[in-house]
């Protein structure tokens, strides 16, 4: 390949993209970071990855092709992630949307099961009366 960079094992062009968009380039450097914090980068980049990249990866370091990693070795690979994750979830773009909407609105820090505002939005609105009519229109 050009410029030295060596192809990463089990990784096709598209992952290794979104690898080399998260500093990931060298198969050194998946042995540095190793896979699962990988994973979470690439997520947290706004990609979506399947466990099949994860595996790739995992796969890649312990020398085999990701199919044939062991059950036990795919399962410790999630009891990893799902570690990591807790520890630093990830916010779609949906939760992002949400906070932001919260701190327009005020209700910055409060969690969205105490907002009573009818509709679940925790937007200060009651949604569908609002858009359609008054509370007598469905009566």
């Amino acid at each position: 390949m050009s410029r030295g960079v060596v192809k990463i094992r089990n990784v096709g062009p598209k992952s290794a993209a979104w690898l080399r968009q998260v500093g990931v380039r060298t198969h050194e450097d998946l042995v540095r970071i190793g896979p699962v914090e990988a994973f979470l980068k690439i997520k947290r980049a706004g990609f979506r990855p399947s466990l099949n990249l994860l595996y790739s990866m995992a796969g890649a370091l312990d020398d085999c092709h990701w199919t044939d990693l062991s059950e036990e070795r795919r399962s410790a690979l999630i009891l990893e992630l799902e570690a990591a994750e807790s520890v630093n979830p990830i916010k779609s773009r949906w939760d992002k949307a949400a906070d932001r909407s919260a701190r327009n609105d005020g209700d910055a820090g409060v969690p969205a099961q105490e907002i009573d505002d009818g509709d679940g939005f925790g937007d200060g609105d009651s949604g569908v009366r609002e858009l359609t009519g008054t509370a007598s229109d469905f009566d």
